[in-house]
């Protein structure tokens, strides 16, 4: 009786992990044909001089070599890495100070949340666009008011070499920061009340209780805006395109800028997949460091 229960259940077994795999199949085939496939392809064709028609001609690393000494790449790699160590900061500091302000208790609260939270809802096209508006250099709403206020020489915004650039942070940071708010209001929501009661039985200042309740609470939610904003600073794109498409010049030029310009505009598609590659060794090196680095500063105890 024992032996044929075991073989019901084998049988039983089999079935619910046949019926498991079925369910995973279309995932899987998904996974297989839109991601898999082409990132090993990508790379195949990284290591060609492939252009989009003809023939794969293998030339090795050849085009991972002429990267580093083409001046339109060292331009774009520094452009980059400006943009991401100017914007992600900027974003964590904006966001969290809008979260630390709607954690109060205050009037119209709610709304003021669906406020700053819009703009992530809003097209990039369509918030590139408006900025451009804005940000007209002779007849713009921010220039004539900064003139209104006795500055002479206001900024070219996206027409200026050393502006552009700055002024695509500025949009960015805008856009992006109402939805990490509200990742910081969630982590603010699960600080315990009474530790705040207690600094505050001791005579801690509203500084200090930032500096060792508030700040050490929220270092898990730190570390994962951290990590999404910094990705998403390695694949700006949209918002250059729609505003100043890499200039005026090259000053704001980055990463997958090139790779569109040399795949979609020269058709040189074994040399845009090695800018591609090297750009996800890049975000790849820079997350791990990263992810190494938090054990030294996220709490874990939470």
């Amino acid at each position: 009786m024992m032996h044929k229960i075991k073989i019901r259940s084998s049988k039983l077994n089999r079935r619910e992990w046949l019926a498991g795999y079925l369910f995973l199949l279309p995932n899987l085939i998904g996974f297989f044909v839109f991601t898999a496939i082409p990132v090993v392809m990508g790379f195949v064709v990284s290591l060609t001089d492939y252009t989009g028609f003809g023939n794969l001609n293998f030339i090795g690393f050849k085009n991972y070599i002429d990267m580093f000494s083409e001046s339109s790449f060292q331009i774009a790699l520094k452009n980059n890495l400006f943009y991401t160590f100017t914007s992600v900061p900027l974003t964590i500091l904006f966001s969290l100070l809008l979260a630390l302000m709607l954690n109060n208790k205050l009037y119209f609260g709610n709304g003021f949340k669906t406020i700053y939270f819009f703009p992530n809802l809003t097209s990039m096209v369509a918030v590139g666009c408006v900025w451009l508006q804005l940000f007209e250099a002779k007849n713009g709403p921010v220039n004539q008011l900064l003139t209104a206020l006795g500055v002479e020489n206001p900024p070219k915004w996206f027409w200026g070499t050393s502006t552009a650039l700055l002024s695509i942070v500025i949009v960015v940071v805008w856009k992006q920061a109402g939805y990490y708010m509200i990742m910081f209001l969630g982590g603010l929501k699960n600080i315990p009340v009474h530790l705040y009661e207690s600094a505050k039985i001791d005579g801690a200042t509203p500084l200090k209780a930032f500096r060792y309740i508030t700040w050490p609470m929220l270092s898990p939610t730190t570390f994962m805006v951290t990590i999404l904003t910094f990705i998403a600073s390695f694949q700006v794109f949209d918002i250059i395109n729609v505003t100043t498409e890499g200039g005026p010049g090259r000053a704001t030029t980055v990463l997958v800028m090139r790779v569109y310009q040399e795949a979609f505009r020269y058709g040189r598609m074994g040399y845009a997949s090695a800018i591609g590659y090297f750009l996800f060794l890049i975000v790849f090196s820079l997350t791990l460091i990263q992810w190494k680095a938090q054990k030294k500063w996220v709490n874990d105890d939470i």
